[in-house]
């Protein structure tokens, strides 16, 4: 009798767990899978079988595919498919409601198939949204917020659930994407997680604000830190851009991109001096347009990067009232004669000479044609002429395009001037001619230009290029076009970067650094191959203004026709480029070989991870340690203890541009550091090695190629994965290098110079007055200041003040005279102004000296930095008792800032 119940009841659920526990800790996995597919047979309702089942295994899932639940559930999902009677439909509704809650308990895991998995078996999509939003708000209070987000994501609960309080959490734990994939196919979601983004770039914005506007999110300090203004633009404008989103409801963060584009151009114009006027004239205009805020910061700005006159001329120009203008810039305007008070350009476009000058012709690459032999092309029937040239059979054309720059304020560019050359004369399409552009004559060239197989078309990166043109046309969206006979000579270029050929009379040269970087992309192609670089400077220029300056038109016509200088160099003799005779071969498996390329060097890392040994030649790997005793070291001979310690003077590194942070650190600490910018080329690092007798400091594939080229010991690799901080001590302890509290900020950490030189206040005083940056109420204001503070300390600042100390790095920096400095200028004998915009006004209330590097001009004063460093680096730094007096002394009477 009692057999007979059983068998109608069915197998009990607690028995074929039991089973399958025993199973899974012996690892039988055969065995338990056949176990599996009978248990589910045997048990009398397979549903809630499962679920006791699951809800016993130990442990949370946590993403983790290889617990005991998953696999059961993944075995219950292959017995199903043979069982598909078994549905919720089966069981009673009370019952059904029952096991899905059930189900829906055990969602707070974010393994994709466990969760698809569940919520499929037991439909949990048809459960009560109110239901399933009571389970979402849990695990939001358990701050299990990703899990929640791809939860809700799955359930399609987006609009039951607050936006706001799904999102935030994790955007401010770094996980933007998350909040994307929720808000998405929602446009209404979509605007507000753009507008509530945009909100947090406003200029009063603090963090603190979130907390008040969700008080019942529990967020971190740490969190709230990690909201960057900066950051934060980039993500509204790429939203912005992705949902298709008017651009008006994010004025906050085009505000800040225009802000920091201001920033940009004044630095290239007045500060690197990269940026000619009329292209500076342009780009500020474009970037400032009509907004009265940005117009008034950009004339406070030219007063403090270029003066009063031309900030007066500026604020005349945008009419600024009175009241909003800077101190000095009204008294300016009245003074300023008639023919001054706008800021004229000279109309160069029809007087610069076609030929320039012969330094300039010594200097860059020259295209060897005549301003006769350049022909615009801005009607029909210009263009019909154009197109019998360019696409003739078996013709070559080398093709550029330019565009107006927009500084990321808006994200598409379309393009203003194509460049077709062939050998002896050059087309520049002029899409700002009237109707040009959209002109069924010209879409129709440009389709059959492309689709040419009998016309090899040259460009150089020609990804930019297209994209630009389907935001010009897009036409060619819906029907794409059709690209044949195209060689990009960027594949050719990193070939040949890739082969290690020692330059034969054509082959490729090497890249002496000049007065700026290193040349790059096709301008570094140019050089290696013609002998002279490209002349960038209109490269940034307004390319939709007319008419073109001739200094433009040149460069557009070089662009494109050194396409066809380089590509007859190479195709005459490609073996001496380690290239392929037939050119066009490198294009069309390129990417093919790269990926090939890839898998191979990623199986030559996995081989030395497990060998944990790789030749050392004339370089050493430096690595976390292992153990006490074991320093990290993974090939070469670690440098004696008892060899004597090294001032940090006498290491002279180059630190490759993946470990600026690093290079700041060493230098910070008094380290002779050169830092590569990120535009520079790795093998820059082996010729300054060389030239300068260096070490490189490196990491990644880099250290594979520099290793060769530098002496034993020359070149150091570090995990990429360390901190900077951690870094540094790793490459002091390793040279034994024991810098001291006086070695700290010994050097510029701008340039890298140990050459400063002194500034008292009353001068500093004197030269913020002679350029404009304070006037005679700032100096009135500043006294009154002073007065308060301790008579005893600080003196009257139009009185000579009494003799500051020295910093403590003093004996390690070598001291120029103040008379070094030009009186009226305010520059060095190396051409380096004064930085004096970037000295605080309150500052002079309580620094007494300042200190001023002679080879930029950065001005640095005592502050709070020094302590940090201290602390930072106590466990390398070499510190006696009279250092910490003098750490103590008179460092802290100026440590107040």
């Amino acid at each position: 009798m009692n057999h007979t119940t059983q068998e109608a009841a069915g197998l009990d659920p607690t028995m074929l767990t039991v089973q399958l526990f025993e199973l899974w800790n012996q690892k039988d996995l055969q065995t338990l899978h056949l176990a599996a597919l009978q248990g589910f047979s045997k048990v009398s309702e397979p549903l809630e079988a499962l679920m006791t089942i699951l809800e016993s295994c130990p442990g949370k899932q946590k993403g983790r595919s290889h617990t005991l639940g998953h696999h059961i559930l993944m075995e219950f999902q292959t017995w199903i498919k043979d069982h598909p009677q078994v549905t919720l439909s089966s069981l009673s509704e009370q019952q059904a409601l029952a096991v899905q809650r059930r189900a829906l308990s055990l969602l707070t895991d974010t393994q994709p198939s466990f969760v698809d998995s569940l919520i499929n078996i037991y439909q949990l999509n048809s459960l009560d949204p109110a239901i399933l939003k009571l389970h979402i708000v849990r695990l939001q209070a358990l701050n299990c917020h990703k899990e929640a987000i791809v939860l809700s994501v799955k359930l399609k609960l987006q609009k039951e659930l607050n936006m706001e309080e799904i999102c935030v959490p994790l955007i401010l734990q770094d996980k933007l994407s998350l909040a994307e994939s929720f808000v998405t196919g929602h446009s209404h979601l979509e605007q507000r997680l753009v507008t509530l983004l945009d909100s947090w770039c406003h200029p009063n914005f603090s963090p603190e604000m979130i907390s008040k506007q969700f008080p019942r999110l529990s967020v971190s300090k740490h969190c709230m830190g990690q909201i960057k203004p900066k950051m934060l633009t980039k993500h509204v404008l790429r939203l912005v851009e992705k949902f298709n989103i008017d651009q008006a409801l994010c004025p906050n963060a085009l505000h800040k991109r225009r802000q920091d584009s201001m920033r940009f151009l004044m630095y290239k114009r007045f500060v690197e001096k990269s940026m000619t006027e009329e292209n500076w004239s342009d780009h500020v205009q474009y970037v400032v347009a009509d907004d009265l805020e940005l117009q008034i910061q950009m004339v406070e700005m030219l007063v403090r990067y270029s003066g009063l006159q031309k900030a007066s001329q500026w604020s005349l120009r945008y009419s600024i009232p009175r009241h909003r203008l800077p101190i000095g810039v009204w008294e300016t305007q009245q003074s300023l004669p008639t023919h001054l008070q706008q800021e004229h350009l000279d109309d160069s476009a029809q007087t610069e000479d076609w030929k320039p000058s012969e330094s300039h012709c010594q200097k860059f690459y020259q295209a060897p044609i005549t301003k006769d032999m350049v022909h615009f092309v801005d009607t029909p029937e210009a263009l019909q002429t154009c197109r019998s040239v360019v696409l003739k059979d078996g013709a070559i054309v080398g093709v550029d395009m330019e565009w107006q720059p927009t500084f990321g304020c808006i994200s598409t560019q379309r393009v203003a001037l194509i460049q077709l050359a062939v050998f002896d004369q050059v087309f520049l399409l002029d899409l700002c001619a009237n109707g040009l552009c959209q002109h069924p004559d010209t879409i129709s060239f440009i389709r059959s230009f492309f689709s040419a197989q009998n016309v090899i078309k040259l460009g150089y990166g020609m990804a930019g290029d297209l994209k630009c043109l389907l935001a010009t046309w897009h036409q060619f969206l819906e029907e794409p076009l059709k690209m044949e006979g195209v060689l990009d000579l960027l594949s050719i270029h990193q070939k040949t970067q890739r082969g290690k050929f020692k330059g034969t009379q054509n082959g490729p040269k090497e890249v002496l650094v000049g007065e700026g970087s290193a040349e790059k992309g096709l301008s570094l192609l140019v050089q290696q191959v013609l002998g002279r670089p490209l002349d960038k400077t209109e490269q940034m220029s307004n390319w939709e203004k007319r008419p073109l300056r001739i200094s433009q038109i040149r460069y557009a016509v070089a662009d494109a026709y050194c396409l066809l200088d380089v590509y007859s160099v190479l195709s005459s003799n490609p073996a001496s480029f380690g290239l392929p005779a037939d050119l066009r071969s490198i294009s069309s498996s390129q990417s093919e070989k790269g990926g090939e390329k890839k898998q191979k060097n990623k199986r030559a890392m996995q081989k030395k991870q497990t060998s944990g040994i790789e030749e050392c030649q004339g370089a050493q790997r430096l690595s976390p340690p292992r153990s006490d005793t074991q320093k990290g070291l993974l090939c070469g001979k670690k440098p004696s203890e008892d060899s004597p310690a090294l001032p940090p003077q006498q290491l002279r590194v180059v630190c490759d541009n993946m470990l600026q942070g690093l290079g700041r650190y060493l230098r910070c600490l008094g380290v002779d550091v050169i830092m590569l910018e990120n535009t520079d080329d790795h093998r820059k690092a082996a010729m300054l090695a060389q030239a300068e007798g260096r070490v490189i400091l490196t990491c990644g594939q880099p250290y594979q190629s520099l290793r060769s080229q530098v002496g034993e010991g020359c070149c150091l690799s570090l995990d990429c994965s360390e901190k900077a901080r951690d870094q540094a001590v790793r490459v002091l302890r390793h040279f034994n290098v024991q810098p001291t509290p006086s070695d700290i900020f010994s050097r510029c950490q701008a340039c890298n110079s140990d050459q400063y030189v002194t500034v008292p206040r009353e001068d500093m005083v004197k030269m913020l007055k002679q350029k404009g940056f304070m006037h005679d109420q700032d100096i009135q204001h500043t006294q009154q200041k002073c007065h308060q503070q301790e008579e005893e300390k600080l003196d009257d600042i139009l009185t000579p003040s009494e003799t500051s100390e020295l910093p403590r790095y003093a004996l390690q920096c070598r001291w120029a005279p103040l008379s070094e400095l030009d009186p009226d200028t305010l520059t060095f004998p190396g051409g380096a102004p004064i930085q004096l915009h970037t000295v605080p006004l309150a500052l002079l209330t309580r620094i007494a000296l300042f200190y001023v590097c002679t080879r930029c001009g950065k001005v640095f004063w005592e502050g709070s930095h020094f302590d940090r460093v201290l602390s930072m680096f106590q466990e390398v730094l070499h510190i006696t008792d009279g250092d910490s007096e003098s750490a103590a002394g008179p460092v802290t009477d100026v440590q107040q800032n």
